[in-house]
């Protein structure tokens, strides 16, 4: 990380996220992507070094770091495996609703354990009529006489359904308040009525196990309540900006592991007697893209330092989540197209990164739900 702008503890930040993907998540990544394993021991380590929870603040169990280190752990992390980088996220950003909006008692019981290892979260909106229309959900929690709530309903296509210990659940508490009338329930499996659906087999990152949850008359009590009722959809909005950092450097660590791999194998690969690295096509593929790997990974970092100064980042974070998604998707198949026919071939590892890919554009707000915003903040009520 030769960029002048990052302070020696950000440096050794990185280096240190670094020698881990190399050392013990690189090895794992094509059995991880063939089996859809979840590498539960894999995470306990990586709590154990404090890579989980990085902003949360030294007192909660986390790392006390800023959300620019937060980009610089994701992106060497997903450079390893982006399964292991989407569980850093995932954590960041439930500890962070836990951090901020949680009681005492909720922190011991929930965020403690999440940050050593020990239990494992999901992050519970989207719905079969609300993704990218959150507005949409139909999961409801109505108040029970004498305290509490009945919380009924499911979830689809959740990070870590079929193997999470709780989850932190959006519901409607309030069917004529619109935005104003959601909430956040941290939910346990254990409870009754709380199921959990197939296990939904994935084009990439397969060793991030998506399913469905299934809410059917669970008995929830008064402490189950994040934060205060009706703010639900609000506080999980303000988290969005800093989960869309962690997906950008996400996007950026798959393509600067595609970038080596087309380097490494553009020098190796002969060709009419010479290094396919000899011809203009293949080095201008190359080029471009190590042109938007510094590109990405500086929109990355500028929009992690707005954030950090708290200032306002919302337009910086979606033009980062929007190109490093865009560019990761596109120069992944260029190294496909780099490597011939060995890139097409299942084990080879610019084949799972083109896969791994994909679900960039996608999660954490659309890439068209990215370029709404870009125009909202851009125009204001021009916009409509």
């Amino acid at each position: 990380m030769s960029a002048l702008y990052l302070t020696e503890r950000h440096r050794a930040i990185a280096e240190a996220a670094r020698n881990f993907a190399d050392k013990e998540i690189r090895p794992l990544a094509a059995r991880l992507d063939e089996t859809e394993e979840f590498p539960r021991e894999l995470y306990k380590k990586m709590c154990g070094l404090g890579m989980m929870g990085i902003t949360v603040p030294e007192a909660l169990g986390g790392a006390g770091a800023d959300a620019l280190s937060y980009a610089l752990v994701m992106e060497e992390l997903s450079r390893g495996y982006t399964s292991v980088a989407d569980q850093c996220g995932l954590i960041e950003l439930v500890a962070t609703l836990l951090a901020q909006h949680g009681t005492g008692d909720q922190q011991e019981k929930y965020l403690r354990p999440l940050l050593r290892g020990e239990r494992v979260c999901a992050y519970a909106i989207t719905e079969a009529e609300a993704g990218s229309d959150v507005s949409g959900i139909k999961t409801a929690a109505t108040a029970l006489p004498g305290g509490g709530w009945r919380l009924d309903g499911g979830k689809l296509w959740i990070h870590n359904a079929p193997v999470a210990d709780f989850a932190t659940v959006l519901a409607r508490t309030d069917k004529e308040a619109g935005h104003r009338g959601m909430s956040i329930f941290l939910v346990d499996r254990a409870l009754a009525g709380y199921s959990v659906g197939r296990r939904e087999h994935k084009m990439g990152q397969r060793a991030s196990p998506v399913g469905a949850l299934h809410f059917d008359g669970v008995k929830l009590g008064p402490d189950a309540l994040l934060g205060p009722a009706g703010r639900g959809f609000h506080m999980m909005m303000s988290a969005l900006d800093k989960g869309r950092i962690g997906i950008a450097a996400l996007a950026v660590g798959i393509l600067q592991a595609a970038l080596e791999c087309s380097l490494a194998y553009a020098k190796e690969r002969r060709q009419f007697g010479k290094p396919i690295a000899a011809f203009q096509g293949v080095q201008w593929m190359i080029a471009d893209m190590a042109k938007d790997a510094h590109a990405a990974r500086l929109m990355v970092h500028a929009a992690a330092a707005r954030f950090d100064a708290g200032e306002k980042a919302t337009l910086e974070c979606s033009m980062a989540k929007c190109f490093a998604s865009d560019a990761a998707v596109l120069h992944t198949a260029n190294a496909v197209q780099v490597h011939g026919g060995s890139g097409y071939i299942r084990g080879v590892e610019v084949e799972r990164l083109m896969r791994d890919a994909k679900i960039t554009q996608i999660y954490e707000g659309t890439n068209q739900i990215q370029r709404m915003i870009m125009a909202r903040q851009l125009l204001g009520d021009a916009a409509g």
